[in-house]
């Protein structure tokens, strides 16, 4: 006798802050939801751990309750020059840190509370969209729902590029990075965030939760090509250039065993809807990290995915109207982000380039501040 699939309303492909974002939003509005997330809670993942203040009201709604938790609030930015040029300003509103680790489980805990049913070690092998219902095949069973969202982060999955309509956005020689993450305890100051240049590529410290510094570099792949795919050599060659992240990485206590590292990194606006299904976060786009606020778009958009979902659920507005108003709304808060956020990476990595930039921008405080502006939303 074959077994009864449950059916839910929405089914959301991801456990990453989006997608534990919207599901604790559709949970509170009543819509009963299903998120697949491949991990296990908690865990790791490569992440500058900054968030700007724009987000901290909507976590607090979300019932994650950032004010117990004594964590660092971030008011001064730090940028270097691989030829030891520092430009310093202030952060207005400025932002807090707090590990991947932690955020994710306290939304995945809140998510449960709600009634999510959080399938953990779940892969999604498969989805199929016929009579206006979506089947999920996972290593889990199989699932049905009205209404499929991707919340899959930067890689996107077989299933969905072999959906109709799905835009394959990844152009042939554009540059490829990949991220590295540590946390360490170290010297510096608890409200600032510094970001250090090197060829190719910059490090971000900053402080998170439990008196850690989150230390995370993105480079170009070629650079750890050129040194045999070794990332101890690749620091020692390229990163110690930079006298201050020399400084870090020889002064430092190293937290974690190993580094962890992703590969195959590409900044740019995708797509917020596939063939019906809706993506957010990193899914639907990316912004380059030394704008500091990836975090926060994957909020953002889950607030805005939300309540056109909500909307629907309540028999207010159509598939189509969604999707509709959804790529609007996008693009009108993040477009400019992540355009501006491509402009700003060109100047980082370079070492002349660079260091001529970051002294005349030293002259033009007005401007620093219009950049930084850029990369930040206001609070929702």
């Amino acid at each position: 006798m074959e077994t009864e699939i449950k059916k839910y309303d929405c089914a959301i492909i991801g456990g990453g802050l989006g997608g534990l974002c919207l599901a604790i939003q559709l949970a509170d509005a009543g819509v009963s939801v299903v998120l697949f997330e491949k991990k296990r809670f908690p865990f790791h993942k490569v992440c500058g751990e900054y968030i700007s203040m724009e987000s901290w009201g909507f976590i607090e709604k979300l019932g994650v309750p950032l004010r117990d938790m004594s964590l660092p609030r971030i008011t001064e930015l730090g940028i270097s020059s691989e030829k030891g040029f520092m430009l310093n300003r202030q952060l207005e509103p400025g932002g807090f840190g707090i590990s991947r680790y932690t955020l994710d489980q306290k939304l995945y805990e809140k998510a449960i509370s709600k009634g999510v049913n959080v399938v953990e070690g779940a892969k999604v092998n498969g989805i199929e969209h016929q009579d206006g219902i979506w089947e999920i095949e996972t290593s889990s069973g199989k699932f049905r729902a009205d209404i499929t969202c991707g919340s899959y982060g930067k890689y996107t999955p077989s299933f969905v590029q072999q959906l109709p309509g799905y835009e394959d956005v990844q152009k042939a020689g554009k540059p490829n990075y990949i991220g590295v993450k540590y946390h360490v305890r170290t010297d510096l100051n608890v409200n600032r965030i510094e970001l250090h240049n090197f060829r190719d590529g910059y490090c971000g410290i900053s402080r998170v939760d439990g008196g850690r510094y989150c230390m995370c570099y993105l480079t170009s792949s070629k650079n750890l090509h050129d040194f045999d795919m070794s990332i101890k050599t690749m620091e020692e060659q390229v990163l110690y250039k930079n006298p201050f992240l020399k400084r870090y990485f020889t002064g430092s206590d190293f937290l974690f065993s190993q580094p962890l590292v992703v590969s195959n990194v590409e900044f740019h606006k995708k797509q917020t809807e596939v063939n019906g299904m809706f993506l957010l976060g990193d899914a639907a786009g990316s912004i380059t990290p030394l704008c500091g606020n990836g975090m926060s778009m994957a909020m953002r958009s889950s607030q805005l995915l939300g309540a056109e979902l909500i909307g629907y659920f309540r028999n207010k507005t159509s598939r189509d109207d969604i999707a509709d108003r959804y790529q609007v709304a996008w693009n009108r808060h993040f477009g400019t982000r992540i355009r501006a956020g491509y402009y700003l990476q060109y100047l980082f990595g370079k070492r002349t380039l660079t260091d001529i930039s970051l002294r005349l921008l030293n002259q033009l405080p007005q401007v620093t501040d219009r950049f930084i502006a850029l990369t930040h939303g206001d609070n929702f």
